[in-house]
């Protein structure tokens, strides 16, 4: 059993909006469903750490969920801030009940265990983002990764954040602060793609180790995080 990541996959099966119109995104789900399904087997878990589809709604997102259902091992799957589709924990159950999408669990205010870690996380906050800045979305994201830590039963936690919680050239000094006071040792994060990702953070700060996981960084390949 071992637990992988990946972030940004931008499926779009159900609407029109093919990600292969970009530079190294050319037949990038091919790559993804080969690359995955080599190493990923099915008593394995893949976080997707956000922005999983251009669907805005259920039912343009069926197709990608199947697509991502079908893939080896159980998926975790949160929130990035291009999930227009995302609704209440209830509604998304009931979705992935009535379809059967039965490898596919939601991070949401909660933890999920695997083994003898906690797998917390949430969307996060980045002052760059597409919303303007405003502190009462700011506040809720961390209230949401919060809650996600409080729920955690283990004493080790990973947490996985789509926003980047500081790059090169900021920080979300919110973010990080609850991670130092949680004691995290290990995120992983989304977002940054092409030019961009010249502006992320690979290694230790503040005895945190980070890392990018975006789909195009990891050339399409779920990213190893235990065995």
């Amino acid at each position: 059993m071992a637990l992988f990541a990946i972030a940004d996959t931008h499926l779009s099966f159900g609407t029109n909006k093919p990600m292969d119109t970009f530079e190294g995104w050319q037949n990038y789900t091919e790559k993804l469903k080969k690359n995955w399904n080599k190493l990923v087997t099915e008593n394995d878990t893949v976080v997707i750490a956000g922005d999983i589809s251009w669907a805005m709604n259920f039912d343009e997102l069926k197709a990608d969920f199947a697509f991502i259902n079908n893939l080896n091992g159980n998926k975790i799957i949160f929130k990035g801030n291009h999930d227009y589709w995302w609704n209440t924990m209830s509604k998304m159950n009931k979705f992935i009940e009535e379809n059967h999408f039965n490898s596919i669990r939601i991070l949401h205010n909660n933890s999920v265990n695997y083994n003898n870690v906690s797998v917390c996380g949430s969307r996060g906050w980045m002052f760059e983002s597409e919303e303007d800045h405003d502190e009462k979305i700011l506040n809720r994201e961390v209230h949401r990764l919060k809650a996600s830590l409080d729920s955690a039963q283990y004493d080790e936690k990973i947490v996985f954040l789509h926003y980047p919680p500081l790059t090169t050239a900021s920080e979300c000094s919110e973010i990080l602060n609850l991670l130092n006071e949680y004691g995290i040792k290990k995120c992983y994060y989304g977002h940054l793609h092409g030019d961009a990702a010249k502006y992320a953070i690979d290694g230790c700060r503040n005895d945190i180790d980070f890392k990018l996981i975006s789909c195009d960084r990891l050339n399409f390949t779920p990213y190893l995080i235990l065995k």
